[in-house]
């Protein structure tokens, strides 16, 4: 899945993170009652191109859809689904990231792009205070396993893709801290 140089002018600082990602050196930390589970996991990401909306007849935003497939290495067993886009506001050089996951969760994340040759890097935050890059969940999500932040750092040169993922919990009566981090390469 390659663009053509005029794609890639088309979607700008999103352009590098199109195409079929694979990882087997993933590490989930995820809260138990009794402590935190470390699941190692292999994924597939898609990133493919969506185009341009216009929003209010004002604003356009250059978008890329994705969906993230992630199993634990233990039993092959699918653990995480998620779906979402990938949107560049060019004129003020903004980038957002949504996600949604079947737990009924969902949240948009604001943030930039620096770009040195090759190496491009990525980071995005959302929170639950925040009422326009926030996060919004079902009322028992919010009652019994709440999102109170997010934020990811994305880090990407040539077909190499490396993330780290924060989520900030209230879980089991207490704050809990869920990371992800894999490292990836381009398979097409």
């Amino acid at each position: 899945m390659s663009l053509s140089n005029e794609e890639k002018m088309f979607f700008g600082v999103l352009a590098p993170l199109v195409g079929i990602w694979e990882g087997d050196k993933g590490l989930d930390v995820s809260p138990e009652k009794a402590g935190d589970e470390r699941s190692p996991y292999f994924e597939t990401l898609t990133i493919e191109p969506v185009g341009d909306v216009t929003n209010a007849g004002e604003q356009t935003l250059i978008v890329l859809a994705y969906k993230q497939i992630v199993s634990r290495i233990s039993d092959g067993k699918v653990f995480h689904h998620q779906i979402g886009y990938w949107y560049w506001d060019k004129s003020n050089n903004d980038i957002f990231y949504s996600l949604t996951i079947p737990r009924a969760v969902s949240l948009l994340a604001r943030g930039k792009v620096q770009s040195k040759g090759s190496r491009h890097e990525f980071a995005v935050q959302a929170s639950a205070l925040d009422r326009n890059h926030g996060i919004v969940e079902s009322a028992f999500m919010s009652a019994k396993a709440s999102t109170r932040a997010f934020e990811m750092d994305l880090n990407l040169e040539g077909d190499i893709m490396q993330y780290t993922m924060k989520t900030n919990l209230h879980i089991y009566g207490h704050d809990f801290l869920h990371t992800d981090i894999n490292t990836l390469s381009r398979k097409k």
